[in-house]
């Protein structure tokens, strides 16, 4: 999916702000960009049609962007139901959790005027939804032109574009080897009378899930970098792309594998399941 840069939204002034759990936050507004500016849907369009060349398959955002505010419309007419969670997400993270989709290709550009004609300077980044990491980037500086700025833009960046699927391809490959990066969470309800350090059949909790883990990530990688009776938390827990039915796996379904073997024998644990955003799960142990 391409979307436009924070940059560039908050130099048009297309934000909003975002209450993240008490503290304020400015973010990209897109459905405003996409309704307002004249360029961004050309630029995006030019852009595209380069990946797609490159054998990237991409989402429409603006399509996207109007199926989740339909969904989301519809899920409040039918249901009264609200979450106690104190997790939130931000409207970035609903795309990507929404879109499903597992590279967010970020545009900014800007147009200069010199004498010999205009000239277009850009950045080009991608992020995987996962991790939010940067996993290929590239930037440039087009010619002097007189055309208009998306053929501009999509000019200067044709220059650039094989090495920047070059460095998609190589996640892309690294990936299939090492499995996908995410982040999962292993909490308590207050009201629960066990808690990760409470035994069964010899065996500490946090030492079962381990050995879950161990078996289910792929190699056994991931890194236990919090622990204590109330916290479990994992970072950088290599997940396998697919299930065995061929079908991508993201952090709530692998979490969700997690859940069921904790309920079943001899645990027989009830607990909750929230996510933020594909790559971020958090199990809440006790109660639904």
């Amino acid at each position: 999916m391409i979307l436009p840069s924070d940059n560039w939204c908050i130099q048009r002034y297309f934000i909003t702000d975002f209450d993240n759990q008490g503290m304020k936050m400015k973010v990209p507004n897109y459905k405003q960009a996409f309704q307002e500016d004249t360029e961004i849907g050309q630029v995006i369009s030019k852009i595209g049609s380069l990946m797609i060349d490159r054998g990237f398959p991409l989402k429409d955002a603006e399509q996207e962007i109007k199926a989740i505010e339909v969904r989301n419309a519809e899920n409040n007419l039918t249901t009264s139901k609200t979450s106690g969670s104190s997790i939130s997400e931000s409207p970035l993270d609903i795309l990507k959790n929404q879109s499903k989709a597992d590279i967010i290709i970020q545009i900014w550009w800007k147009v200069n005027k010199t004498d010999q004609g205009k000239i277009i300077s850009f950045t080009l980044e991608a992020f995987d939804s996962f991790t939010s990491k940067r996993i290929a980037s590239s930037t440039g500086n087009g010619l002097p032109s007189s055309e208009i700025t998306p053929v501009m833009l999509q000019t200067a960046v044709m220059s650039h574009i094989d090495k920047f699927s070059d460095q998609l391809n190589q996640h892309f490959n690294d990936m299939s080897i090492n499995g996908r990066e995410i982040k999962l969470t292993i909490r308590k309800f207050g009201s629960w009378d066990k808690d990760l350090e409470t035994e069964f059949s010899g065996e500490e909790l946090t030492d079962v899930i381990l050995g879950w883990m161990n078996k289910n990530t792929v190699q056994g990688k991931y890194n236990n970098s919090e622990s204590s009776e109330n916290l479990l938390r994992l970072e950088q827990v290599k997940i396998p792309l697919l299930d065995d039915k061929s079908n991508g796996i993201d952090a709530r379904q692998f979490a969700r594998n997690l859940q069921k073997f904790l309920r079943n024998s001899p645990y027989g644990i009830e607990s909750k399941l929230l996510n933020r955003g594909l790559g971020e799960a958090i199990i809440i142990l006790g109660e639904k």
